[in-house]
């Protein structure tokens, strides 16, 4: 079984990658394998509504790491989304990165992310935290990916990676996500083996307010 922590930090080593690396650790104690995905720190431009990838089962732009994305994300069982906090919102970057990826993966059709565990760990220096983690964990819900928590919702405080190591409770949510999320992992892998089918999925239908 495998989780990919996904970065989405303009640092590469910043506060988020010590939060997700404090999670990595505690997946790779319950036998998990994990890689972190950088999406780097170059402009990643937001979803343009074109619909190419319905036919292409990919974006249509080629410039950034989304379509990278796209390609490994069928390999994986289960992910984790980290960012910092700008503005009391996820980062620009990762809400453009997400909101093509899903988008994608939705209308492409590849169903990359049907009921794989998900979970947002937020970094920040003080405050903005909460609403964050309801923005990303938005994007879970929209594709059937089960939300994994961990004993308080998933952030951690600190200006500094050195800081973000003495958020002592931070660190140690950041642990229990590692090991809620094997769990979980474990559950689903130990039901298939056991002949639990997946959910029988109809035909999506799609309404609007104007009639």
């Amino acid at each position: 079984m495998k989780v990919l922590l996904v970065n989405g930090s303009p640092h590469k080593e910043g506060c988020t990658y010590t939060a997700l690396t404090e999670v990595e650790k505690s997946l790779n104690k319950e036998g998990i394998e994990t890689d972190i995905f950088w999406i780097g720190n170059k402009p990643i431009s937001g979803c343009i509504a074109c619909k190419a990838c319905v036919k292409l089962k990919k974006c249509v732009f080629n410039n950034d790491k989304v379509n990278e994305f796209i390609e490994i994300a069928k390999d994986y069982d289960g992910f984790i989304f980290g960012t910092p906090v700008h503005w009391a919102a996820a980062s620009g970057a990762i809400t453009s990165f997400l909101d093509r990826v899903f988008y994608a993966d939705l209308c492409g059709g590849r169903k990359s992310f049907y009921l794989k565990p998900a979970a947002t760990v937020i970094s920040a220096r003080r405050a903005g935290t909460t609403a964050t983690f309801d923005q990303i964990n938005k994007y879970f819900g929209l594709l059937q990916m089960p939300i994994v928590t961990s004993q308080y919702w998933n952030m951690v405080h600190g200006a500094k990676p050195e800081e973000v190591k003495q958020d002592l409770e931070g660190m140690q949510i950041m642990r229990t996500l590692g090991k809620n999320m094997a769990f979980f992992l474990k559950c689903k892998e130990a039901g298939i083996k056991a002949g639990v089918k997946l959910p029988e999925v109809e035909p999506t239908v799609f309404t609007n307010f104007i009639r």
